[in-house]
């Protein structure tokens, strides 16, 4: 590692209510991939947002190659180098890449875009990362992955010195990951300083060389990647230690009445011919690799996405779903995979978010019984344990383990019996992670019955009772928890595509 790019000393930064960052410090090197951990709500995004020019600190220094500075904003930032590879991925799908890539600071000849400078800009971007796309692509034609490379090709494009990568590999297949990594290591090997902000621990020990753990708003310590445990790392984001271990036995009685019944579903080709059973009080698991039809599947049951046939019973009752509002009426609950898309209004408050399903309910004529819904949103904020100042706090203020909260708790106003839980813990940290499986456990105990899809191995051999694998549309496999490896899940999951 180099001389040190970026020193940050003792940041602070209070909202109104909330003292988001507490003397926080941190150092990144040039040649270094450092990585940023914490619980959601420890103060990561703040702190990069002080950085970047988003927020003005309150007080404590920056000192950005050897000179302090203080960013105005986010393009001043990245005129001077700092630039954020974001999680949500900032593209226009309409445009092509080399457009992305320079949209806002196109090259020009007299008054016009230079198309073919911005055409070979990009191919000369391309080439330093070592990537394959053509500039002239759409971007909406892309995968998530190759979007992710345009992105990172863009901050490179500021002649960026410091790269802040926010939760990269979230939406990629392993092999986007691989991938990804590569891109990274050669970035380090430019003498870049590169900041890693992830929850999956671990890539932590794979990609980067010191780790930096925040908790509560707070600095906790820095640690050298290669000297420390997953534990250790673990224990400082936290304050305790979390065991992870796979479920030994299912908790569902024998004689569990069938609460779900699916016999030949098919909904395009991503859902072939797709049987399956879930019983009451039982976490059923759904595994299976990117794009084995898992997410289309639990659409198809919701009513989100037409079925071509197929056959769907509640509690032994044949039934004809054709929207999630007849789903519903039937008492079933979807949580997204996508949450900010699907789940919630992040512009609106937790009390209008968790009544969302059920408004009729809190209706006198055509006034809403404000009081009502405060008492109702108040009784699972504290059943759930959703960390906020108050009822009234907009969603977009919460973390992300605590906005799934309110996804939950919105099912939960409804008493819905059935939950599909689709990707339940992506992109929230270890912490809230544990809270949400003490919640799923704590639904099940009380009867409800769960479909869990995760594509996080760990998570479906610690929670489920059942496992259903699927590939490439088609079900290939269903496992008992005491039977069930991480090898077995594995062949079946690729089964389909040695056949």
């Amino acid at each position: 590692m180099g001389e040190v790019i970026l020193q940050m000393k003792d940041i602070d930064k209070s909202f109104p209510g909330v003292h988001a960052l507490d003397h926080v410090s941190l150092e990144v090197r040039r040649g270094e991939v450092h990585a940023l951990m914490g619980e959601n709500g420890a103060g990561k995004s703040t702190l990069m947002k002080v950085l970047t020019g988003i927020y003005k600190k309150d007080s404590g220094t920056i000192t950005y190659k050897g000179k302090d500075t203080e960013f105005h904003n986010t393009r001043e930032a990245q005129d001077n180098g700092v630039v954020i590879v974001h999680q949500e991925l900032n593209m226009v799908g309409d445009l092509t890449v080399a457009q992305n890539i320079f949209i806002g600071r196109e090259p020009r000849k007299g008054f016009r875009i230079d198309d073919k400078k911005m055409i070979e800009d990009s191919k000369v971007l391309f080439d330093r990362l070592h990537i394959d796309i053509d500039p002239t692509e759409k971007m909406s034609e892309l995968t998530v992955g190759k979007q992710q490379m345009c992105e990172i090709a863009k901050a490179i494009s500021h002649n960026a010195e410091l790269i802040i990568f926010d939760e990269p590999s979230a939406a990629l297949t392993e092999k986007e990951i691989e991938d990804l990594f590569v891109i990274i290591r050669d970035l380090r090997a430019q003498d870049l300083g590169i900041i890693y902000i992830s929850h999956r621990m671990d890539e932590i020990k794979v990609i980067t060389d010191r780790v930096t753990v925040m908790r509560d708003g707070g600095y906790v310590g820095t640690l050298v990647t290669a000297d420390c445990t997953k534990e250790d790392i673990i224990n400082m984001m936290v304050g305790r230690v979390i065991y992870e271990k796979p479920k030994e036995k299912s908790h569902v009685p024998d004689d569990a009445p069938v609460v779900l019944k699916v016999e030949h579903l098919n909904a395009g080709k991503m859902v072939q011919d797709v049987s399956f059973e879930l019983r009451k009080g039982e976490i059923l698991g759904f595994s299976g690799l990117m794009g084995a039809g898992r997410t289309e599947t639990a659409r198809a049951i919701f009513g989100a996405d037409a079925k071509q046939s197929g056959d769907i019973y509640v509690n032994g009752e044949k039934v004809e779903i054709n929207s999630p509002e007849d789903a519903v009426k039937r008492g079933i609950g979807y949580l997204s995979e996508d949450r900010r898309r699907f789940g919630i209004v992040v512009g609106k408050s937790i009390i209008e978010n968790s009544t969302m399903a059920t408004l009729e309910d809190y209706m006198s004529g055509l006034f809403i019984n404000k009081k009502k819904e405060k008492e109702i949103t108040e009784q699972y904020i504290k059943e759930l344990d959703t960390k906020t100042p108050s009822s009234d706090q907009l969603v977009v203020n919460l973390s992300g383990g605590n906005q799934q909260k309110v996804v939950i708790a919105k099912w939960l106003v409804r008493n819905s019996d059935i939950l599909i839980f689709d990707e339940p813990t992506r992109g929230i940290d270890v912490g809230a992670k544990n809270e949400i499986y003490k919640l799923m456990n704590k639904l099940a105990s009380e009867g409800k019955s769960i479909i869990m899809i995760s594509s996080e191995m760990t998570e479906i051999l610690r929670m489920s009772d059942r496992i259903v694998v699927m590939c490439e549309g088609k079900k290939t496999g269903e496992v008992k928890i005491e039977e069930a490896t991480q090898e077995l899940i594995m062949d079946k999951a690729t089964r389909q595509m040695e056949a």
